[in-house]
């Protein structure tokens, strides 16, 4: 009896070690499957830990663990994971994320490791300018963006500026004369392709969420610019000032109008604890706020659940991942008409996140609209220039 037990252990033990397989650390390339085809990104790991690779960023997953035989990796901001089962050097499972609708949406996963490249390996026979004018096209609208790109031999890193924020960091290549460049966050599945003719971007696509696309062109424009993002959010006629009050996550309400934020310059942050581009402001804001403790700022947040147990845990892992000091209120839903019925006073939010700063005396002097994070370069030194010169200004009023 005692020998059947020491077996019976013995076995156990085998299986439970077969349960979590090697997993080899490096960089491995991963593929989903869209709706235009497939879209290739780098996973690093490292020891416990993995990386999403785009470009110049290198974003943290939150978790790595062993499920039974099962490697899962999750974004818990965007609510979006990977689960695979590891063998050797390849992984197969699912991409899971929950959208704003809180459905979940899937996609096949596979990963390789050891493979560098983001598309085929091939020579590039066309080169790309550094700046275009673009128009995307989603079948009922179009919209204006600004392309800036870098492309060395075939490799290309870029990103897209629209009036609402930037497509963040976008990686790829130039195989041939076709264009391919992809970005996965957790949050943003995103996959563009397009022919390069002289100097045009032609028959493009953009796919989006996996199942979304919108058609693109663009033409070379090295004088492309966007409407100001100061002018496309104002106050209604007849007002000066904003006014909320909402709940922070111990349920106690803060008003604009509370003694701290009296006589003191006051940045007001819409956004979402699920939005990169707020991430990236985030980031920005809370650093900015330590190197200047004299200046009061105040996240109303827009979540995708007003429902407690859901969303004061993503608002507080939120500011704990990006040092945030200052308070974030529940101001409501991820919807922007929402949004624009919470602040009556303002025209509307069209994005999220939009920036209102207010001067000691209680008056909005600027209104922001959207982010061009770092991944934007010269565009984001030169707002992180003129906002700092703006607040400081304002703060020797």
């Amino acid at each position: 009896m005692k020998r059947l037990l020491i077996l019976l252990a013995s076995v156990s033990l085998l299986f439970s070690c077969k349960g979590k397989p090697e997993l080899k650390t490096g960089l491995w390339r991963a593929e989903v499957p869209t709706i235009a085809g497939v879209l290739p990104f780098h996973i690093q790991i490292e020891k416990n830990r993995a990386f999403a690779i785009n470009a110049d960023e290198k974003l943290a997953f939150d978790t790595l663990y062993f499920e039974n035989d099962s490697l899962h990796l999750k974004m818990e901001l965007f609510d979006a994971e990977i689960i695979a089962k590891v063998e050797g050097e390849t992984m197969n499972g699912i991409f899971r994320k929950k959208m704003a609708n809180l459905d979940n949406r899937e996609g096949a996963f596979t990963a390789k490791f050891g493979q560098e490249f983001r598309f085929e390996n091939g020579k590039s026979n066309a080169s790309l300018a550094n700046k275009y004018s673009i128009v995307f096209d989603d079948g009922k609208s179009t919209y204006q963006a600004v392309g800036i790109f870098e492309q060395k031999e075939n490799k290309v890193k870029g990103t897209f500026l629209t009036t609402t924020g930037d497509y963040r960091y976008l990686d790829g290549n130039v195989v041939g004369d076709s264009l391919k460049l992809t970005c996965f966050d957790g949050n943003h599945t995103f996959l563009f392709t397009a022919k390069i003719i002289g100097d045009s971007l032609t028959g493009g696509t953009f796919c989006y969420s996996l199942k979304g696309t919108e058609k693109w062109s663009g033409i070379k424009n090295d004088q492309a610019a966007l409407p100001d993002a100061n002018s496309l959010t104002y106050l209604k006629p007849g007002f000066t000032s904003i006014d909320f009050s909402f709940p922070e996550e111990t349920g106690k309400k803060i008003s604009i109008k509370d003694e701290r934020f009296k006589n003191r310059v006051t940045i007001v942050q819409i956004l979402g604890s699920w939005c990169p581009n707020c991430m990236d402001e985030t980031r920005f804001l809370a650093d900015f706020k330590k190197k200047n403790p004299s200046v009061e700022i105040i996240g109303l947040a827009f979540e995708k659940s007003l429902e407690p147990a859901f969303v004061n845990p993503k608002i507080q892992k939120f500011k704990k991942r990006y040092g945030v000091t200052y308070p974030i209120l529940l101001a409501g839903i991820n919807d922007k008409a929402d949004a624009s019925d919470k602040l009556p006073m303002l025209n509307k939010i069209i994005s999220f996140p939009t920036t209102i700063i207010i001067d000691k005396k209680g008056v909005v002097r600027q209104i922001h609209t959207g982010f061009s994070g770092p991944g934007t370069g010269e565009y984001y030194n030169k707002f992180v220039e003129e906002f700092t010169r703006f607040v400081e200004k304002l703060e020797k009023e």
